[in-house]
């Protein structure tokens, strides 16, 4: 019962923090979804896929925070490549600021402050 429990709750973080992720990862360069996907995978307990990341990414553009640009690719069809948006770099400096809070909120807590 207590791992069912813990399940969904690493789940429902995994989930708030995936749009963080993302956009920290094209923070500064312009990547095409798979790369992202293998940025994110480094991350320990952060789970993600293909099938995960793109309705993020759509979700994203459509909220004017990344755009997209078509480049040719010599391994296939050209790739749709994603950067931060000057509002997306707004968005993304307020959540990482917001982040920072609640991560030295808890630190705290933990008994880890500095």
């Amino acid at each position: 019962m207590d791992d069912r429990f813990f399940d969904n709750w690493s789940t429902q973080l995994r989930k708030g923090m995936l749009e963080l992720c993302v956009l920290n990862a094209i923070k500064g360069k312009s990547l095409y979804g798979y790369d992202i996907v293998r940025r994110l995978r480094d991350i320990k307990g952060l789970v993600i896929s293909e099938g995960t990341i793109y309705p993020i990414l759509s979700r994203l553009k459509r909220e004017g925070f990344v755009g997209t640009t078509l480049k040719e690719s010599s391994e296939g069809p050209a790739r749709k490549y994603y950067e931060l948006t000057g509002k997306g770099k707004q968005m993304l400096s307020q959540m990482n600021d917001s982040w920072k809070d609640i991560k030295d909120g808890v630190d705290k807590l933990q008994g880890k402050d500095k």
